[in-house]
């Protein structure tokens, strides 16, 4: 009865458990729980409580027989986004405040650990008025990506030194967006052929791609942190292992399966012809607004792997090293989004934005100091390169953070209780697109922090 109303509440703070995760290592968080983010993001060889879950499932075969471990967490995110063009205000982005629940239970029985847990996974996005210029005079401009994961992991030790884990992970994804189009990016994209429309209200449409200074606009918002507009399902799930080679060194390995999540859709969704050129046979200004089905198609979450060890240097030193490979390439080609609509005689849009994302190699370095029996002092840097070509960046998905540095602490209160806390600096990224792809400049920058409680017994 007790595991079932564990299981039942921590279902509860899963669906809050999943707003905005802001773009860190690429969309993924650059570590899951304190104690990791406090060393880096570093995770694969160590027990860093009910979050291995979320880092590397076997590392919680770790723990001592007969512990439970109950985590409960909030997470801080807080970007400064700056999108700057030559001649134009500078747009600041005014998305600068996010927070995250998390959630985790594990026991562990003899060789057996198992549990459940709920952790935002990853995400992006921004917020612009409607007055600055990446919005185009259409309307505000925002953008919204949120994954959160409710996870099932077991552990066994099939030695006392070899562990192996896995977990099964139901995924739900979430999706805001407001973005503005110039009708010369639209044609480009109809010319490359990234971009079709059929159905008696396309005949209108070579006239709207006509107009230089015509402006198309997708709408379709919740306005939460919480939620997406439109959302799906789907699964994922990863596989670990850990090997204490001898009394200083454990080594341990993950990998992590790309989603498998149905496409994001939304009923009631608009989009917006605004003819400022007045080619469609209207008035100049004239704004034409479709309202109709949109599905973001094939969105999905990366493949990763990682390797990592640590090393127990001295009595009170604990040094630990990881290498991540991100998949983006696999899962970021183009971002894929249909819309239809009865109106205006009918309309169905098909519109692939490339996006051609690189693979992002992750180096996690974490050091954990015991500075008494109830203290630990934690630091560590995760040093990644930024997977966006500058020919692709846009200002609403600006996920091209590259390093970030970090301090953390615990502290043990009694033999049950403990609080771990992690700060995160990540110094601002700057990019600029080509001309031929719009000559503006993005700057990103952040302040992360969490914070966790826990309970054994």
């Amino acid at each position: 009865m007790k595991i079932k109303k564990i299981v039942v509440s921590l279902f509860a703070v899963g669906m809050m458990a999943s707003p905005l995760a802001y773009a860190t290592n690429g969309m993924l968080m650059e570590g899951y729980g304190p104690i990791s983010t406090g060393m880096g993001g570093a995770s694969m060889a160590f027990d860093n409580g009910t979050a291995g879950m979320a880092n590397n499932p076997a590392t919680l075969g770790l723990m001592a027989d007969g512990e439970s471990r109950l985590d409960l967490a909030v997470g801080g995110l807080h970007p400064d986004i700056v999108s700057r063009m030559t001649g134009m205000p500078n747009a600041d982005s005014g998305g600068t405040a996010y927070y995250m629940p998390a959630a985790g239970w594990v026991k562990k029985q003899g060789a057996l650990t198992y549990g459940v847990g709920v952790f935002a996974q990853g995400g992006m996005g921004t917020e612009y008025t409607a007055t600055d210029w990446v919005s185009a005079g259409a309307g505000p401009s925002r953008s919204e990506v949120g994954i959160g994961n409710l996870i099932v992991p077991v552990s066994y030790n099939v030695t006392p030194d070899f562990n192996i884990g896995g977990s099964l992970d139901l995924v739900w994804s979430g999706m805001d967006l407001q973005m503005a189009m110039s009708a010369p990016q639209m044609g480009a994209l109809a010319a490359s052929g990234n971009l079709t429309a059929s159905g008696a209200g396309a005949a209108g449409l070579p006239f709207f791609l006509g107009g230089a200074n015509n402006v198309g606009y997708f709408n379709f918002t919740d306005g939460s942190d919480f939620t997406g507009e439109a959302s799906s399902t789907g699964w994922a799930g990863k596989l670990g292992m850990t090997y204490k080679v001898n009394k200083q060194l454990t080594v341990g390995a993950t990998y992590h399966f790309k989603t498998s999540l149905g496409d994001m859709s939304a009923s009631g969704a608009k989009m917006s012809m605004i003819d400022n050129g007045g080619t469609m046979g209207g008035p100049a200004g004239a704004v034409y607004t479709l309202t109709g089905n949109v599905s973001i198609v094939n969105f999905q979450f990366p493949e990763t792997y990682g390797i990592g060890m640590a090393v127990q240097a001295t009595d009170n030193l604990m040094v630990a090293v990881d290498y991540k490979r991100i998949g983006w390439a696999g899962v970021m080609k183009d971002f894929h989004m249909t819309f239809s609509s009865t109106d205006m005689g009918g309309l169905n849009m098909d519109m692939k934005m490339p996006q051609n994302w690189k693979d992002q190699d992750v180096f996690n370095i974490g050091f954990a100091y015991k500075a008494s029996p109830d203290l630990t002092l934690r630091a560590g840097a995760n040093l990644a390169n930024n997977p966006i070509p500058d020919n692709t960046v846009n200002p609403l998905f600006p996920a091209i953070i590259k390093n970030h540095y970090t301090l953390g602490a615990g502290y043990t209160m009694g033999k049950v209780s403990e609080i771990n806390a992690s700060l995160a600096y990540v110094p601002e990224v700057t990019v600029t697109a080509p001309a031929a792809a719009g000559g503006y400049s993005i700057d990103h920058s952040q302040l992360n922090w969490q914070l966790m409680y826990t309970h054994r017994f």
